[in-house]
């Protein structure tokens, strides 16, 4: 479904000290990028703030006057936008991840009338009018209503807006989704959670795989696990390192010659393993047959 994403990355930071929050990082990406890895394929990606390094690209734009609050960069981000929904997320979501960016826009797309949008429900029950997807027409309409009953969009909360929207709610399918950084113990929170042994390799290949550009490319982590281990054991420990290596350089070259990479990694992965079975294997002593005794 066609989408545009506005991301408010304006705030003062207040509880940080005035830290320039969305360029903290957490498992080596800034918060603001790791937010926009969770929606690539958006049409339009607007983020609402000072400019900043960011790692793909995105259109820039400033409420008026600078801090105005959320309604207000809200408003500067969908003058921006021009597609039937628009996901509104804050730039502080370590965790956000596709499938609740997805399943949030479909909620919007589909759910029955009325209704303006979708928002995630985090798991105490609260709202997250910055994890949502809204269907941008009622958002434009109710916008321009507050701006006209109001005089200003200037200091008003979100919950002024949302107050007059129909919104669907939809749980989380991981509960950290909606996890924010507002203090330096979440973000302490949020970088030793990324480090826990049930999820660090996840985070470590998404994260690396972003920072290499190749977001596309699948990752069968126990086929690798277990070619990486039979090179170890059958041949040398560095041999492990440098036979993945060598299975991604062949699959990079399948895939140029027009092979499916997901394909190429599993068979090169098969030979490898095949190969690393064969010179343990050569280790042992000879069976009689080979020898021609017995």
């Amino acid at each position: 479904m066609s989408y545009d994403a506005i991301v408010l990355a304006g705030g003062a930071a207040r509880r940080l000290g005035g830290a320039d929050k969305p360029t903290l990082h957490v498992g080596g990406r800034t918060l603001l990028d790791r937010v926009l890895a969770a929606c690539p394929d958006a049409a339009e990606t607007v983020v609402v703030g000072t400019r900043r390094a960011t790692a793909r690209p995105v259109r820039w734009t400033r409420e008026d006057p600078p801090g105005g609050g959320p309604v207000a960069a809200l408003d500067a981000g969908i003058r921006r936008t021009t597609a039937p929904l628009v996901l509104v997320l804050s730039a502080d979501l370590p965790f956000l991840d596709r499938d609740t960016v997805h399943a949030l826009l479909s909620a919007a797309a589909t759910a029955d009338r009325p209704c303006d949008g979708a928002l995630l429900r985090d798991a105490d029950g609260r709202d997250q009018p910055l994890v949502a997807a809204y269907r941008t027409e009622p958002l434009r309409r109710e916008i321009a209503l507050l701006a006209t009953e109001h005089g200003t969009l200037h200091g008003l909360p979100l919950r002024a807006l949302t107050a007059e929207l129909e919104l669907a709610r939809i749980g989380a399918a991981r509960p950290l989704a909606s996890f924010d950084c507002d203090t330096w113990e979440d973000l302490a929170a949020a970088r030793a959670r990324i480090r826990e042994h049930g999820d660090v390799l996840e985070h470590w290949i998404t994260a690396a795989k972003n920072e290499l550009g190749i977001d596309d490319v699948p990752v069968d982590v126990a086929t690798l696990l277990d070619l990486a281990r039979d090179a170890a054991h059958g041949v040398a420990r560095p041999a492990a390192p440098l036979t993945t290596f060598l299975v991604g350089y062949a699959a990079a070259r399948a895939e140029a010659n027009g092979g499916d990479p997901a394909l190429a990694v599993a068979e090169a992965s098969r030979k490898a393993a095949d190969l690393a079975l064969r010179w343990a294997a050569e280790a042992q002593p000879p069976h009689p047959e080979e020898t021609g005794s017995g």
